[in-house]
């Protein structure tokens, strides 16, 4: 399956309409819902800024085991990327911050699997690759050390907790320039709604502004800034 096709029609014209919002207004909208802890930590920064990543979590938790077996870590690691569902975003809590956990081979995988990208709360590898093959990809910095003899996956599909965000499975993220955010599965149809109504709200904003309207006047009328 070709990369970012979603095999669900209906799923996909969620992402993709997702896809078209920002940080910035869907952030304002969970706020004004009451919603809170869902903004990752501002380290974790994407390979590729200008590029928007959203879809449903496919969600990873792991563990450092030092001195395992060369072949064991391999084996799991493998194991883990057939698991991974088209359509979603690998996001994944390995609880190491010393070892890369996503690299050329596996984003290979997973892009030609329909993985849309991936935010791990760690490392990342082989960046220039990562780029020529367009795979998003979000962590907080790079390594050349991989997960061989250190590193095993713990579990797929729980909750997972990156900074004071818990990522439940099927939860939506979207991350833009400005920073990733989570959106809970049971509110993203809501979501998704209500910050396209406000960004058409905005652009009537923008233009009285444009056309010279005082700012507060403008704040006042469409109750929007």
């Amino acid at each position: 399956m070709p990369a970012h096709q979603d095999p669900h029609p209906a799923s996909a014209s969620l992402t993709e309409r997702l896809e078209r919002c920002y940080t910035g207004v869907v952030h304002d909208i969970m706020r004004a819902m009451g919603l809170r802890d869902f903004t990752l930590p501002p380290e974790i920064r994407p390979l590729m800024p200008e590029r928007v990543l959203a879809g449903p979590a496919f969600t990873i938790r792991g563990k450092v085991e030092q001195g395992a077996d060369a072949h064991q870590t391999l084996l799991a690691w493998t194991g883990l990327l057939s698991q991974a569902s088209s359509g979603s975003i690998w996001a994944a809590q390995p609880n190491d911050r010393v070892v890369a956990h996503m690299g050329e081979l596996s984003a290979e995988t997973l892009r030609n699997k329909g993985v849309r990208g991936c935010v791990v709360d760690g490392f990342i590898r082989d960046a220039n690759f990562l780029l020529d093959i367009g795979f998003q990809s979000w962590g907080r910095g790079f390594t050349p050390r991989d997960v061989v003899g250190h590193w095993l996956p713990d579990a797929t599909q729980v909750e997972i907790r990156i900074g004071e965000v818990v990522i439940a499975p099927g939860d939506y993220l979207l991350g833009d320039r400005d920073g990733m955010i989570r959106i809970p599965l049971a509110f993203v149809e809501q979501v998704v709604q209500e910050s396209e109504n406000a960004m058409t709200t905005e652009s009537l904003v923008r233009k009285a502004i444009l056309a010279g309207t005082d700012p507060q006047q403008a704040y006042l009328k469409y109750g929007k800034f």
